[in-house]
């Protein structure tokens, strides 16, 4: 395995794309465009919020354009005077979760989100789009911006106590990450730092976020909480915390997630980042992550550190679930009919544009899950939630199990990929 894995690391080329000068369109802040995700289980609308000015930007200038094409959503900026596309970033939500409930046949709900781009120096167009069953988007919603308008909050953000866990240079050409407290009072401000910084470890102990550590900034951020730990609806446990987390998302114990967006983006904006983290005071099992949204975990359960990488992994580099026998809300979450867009997951639709380049021809496809082939690279039937008609690379990965000894090697090449995109 190790081999294999040596070739997908050397054969990685960067991922071209047209991409704008940003100094031609952006400045070295950003902008928050605060909105709400709602509807049911088959409509979709977007309510528009607040616009927020930030005191920074922390993504790469070279790369504006998002190549990946991941998440159920996309948010894109246009330059109006030219019509040309200066940003795009894909995303994932709680909200399209949600949608494949029983619940959302029966009612509506809405969601807390924000497009975050580097701040404009000329009038821009926001379209947000969502991806359709087909796997193609529509865009549901557009707006025109003036970053002149005086309708733009510009405050300060809060000054909370903040500690570098990692420090690599600028953020510009690094993988920028702010871990927040969650459940953490006053008197645990030095168990959150302890907390942030082990399962910062956990994190760059597994390949390939260990070969890469020093393309990565970690910044925790202390934002107390009046209580210690979390809610526990199951158990009618309430916590008063900073960000409002809950186990028992959609009715699953381990599901912990939290809905208090604003709140969130208010305090990360304090640092620069790319990605947030939410670390959460209890040691109970659970998490969850979204792809450029937010990521989810507890701090001291035995599995704390599995749970930690796995999450984000979806988190980060958008990828899916590849375990098929456990217990979720979902339905219907995938169209057998079409690829899905997470890079870890076929239908074998059009299994050319996923990992078959990678496997020896010799394997057969669909890969067969018996030991003759459990540390071989195939396409085993099984994962997204599903055990029939989704196929995963590997029999065991970290985005399958808490027992696999990491990733596979299609996940590793995936995570690597989006590295690239940060720091090159």
């Amino acid at each position: 395995m190790k081999t294999l894995i040596l070739w997908l690391f050397l054969s990685i080329p960067f991922i071209p794309y047209a991409q704008p000068d940003f100094n031609d369109y952006f400045k070295e802040k950003s902008l928050r465009f605060d909105f709400l995700l709602g509807g049911n289980n088959e409509e979709v609308y977007v309510y528009p919020g607040e616009v927020k000015q930030e005191p920074y930007w922390a993504g790469n200038k070279s790369n504006l354009i998002d190549p990946f094409d991941y998440g159920t959503y996309r948010f894109r900026v246009f330059d109006i005077q030219s019509d040309s596309l200066i940003f795009s970033k894909g995303f994932c939500t709680l909200f399209q979760e949600w949608q494949t409930t029983a619940e959302a046949k029966k009612t509506d709900k809405t969601y807390y989100q924000a497009a975050i781009f580097p701040f404009p120096k000329k009038d821009v167009r926001l379209e947000i789009d969502a991806r359709q069953w087909d796997g193609s988007f529509k865009t549901i919603y557009s707006t025109n911006i003036d970053p002149k308008s005086y309708f733009i909050i510009n405050e300060s953000p809060h000054e909370y106590e903040t500690k570098a866990i990692l420090d690599n240079g600028k953020p510009g050409n690094k993988v920028d990450i702010v871990i927040l407290a969650e459940g953490y009072t006053d008197k645990q401000t030095e168990k959150f730092f302890d907390d942030a910084k082990r399962v910062s470890n956990y994190l760059f102990e597994e390949e390939p976020f260990k070969s890469e550590k020093a393309n990565f900034n970690i910044q925790a951020v202390f934002t107390p909480s009046a209580e210690s730990g979390t809610d526990v609806p199951g158990e009618h446990i309430y916590k008063n915390t900073a960000f409002n987390s809950s186990f028992y998302t959609f009715d699953l114990p381990r599901y912990l997630t939290t809905s208090d967006m604003k709140n969130i983006y208010d305090a990360a904006s304090c640092v620069p980042y790319d990605y947030i983290y939410i670390l959460v005071n209890t040691d109970r099992y659970g998490g969850g992550g979204f792809y450029n949204f937010v990521t989810v975990c507890t701090s001291d359960n035995e599995l704390t550190r599995q749970v930690f990488i796995h999450e984000f992994g979806h988190g980060f580099a958008g990828l899916g679930d590849e375990y098929y026998n456990s217990s979720v809300a979902y339905e219907d979450y995938y169209n057998l009919a079409i690829e899905p867009w997470e890079p870890n997951l076929t239908t074998l639709v059009d299994f050319d544009s996923k990992w078959k380049s990678m496997m020896d021809p010799t394997i057969p496809v669909p890969t067969p899950r018996n030991t003759k082939y459990s540390k071989t690279l195939g396409a085993f039937e099984g994962g997204g939630y599903m055990s029939e008609g989704i196929f995963s690379p590997f029999m065991d990965c970290r985005m399958k199990s808490n027992e696999s000894e990491g990733f596979c090697p299609v996940c590793e090449d995936a995570i690597q990929k989006v590295i690239r995109y940060h720091v090159e």
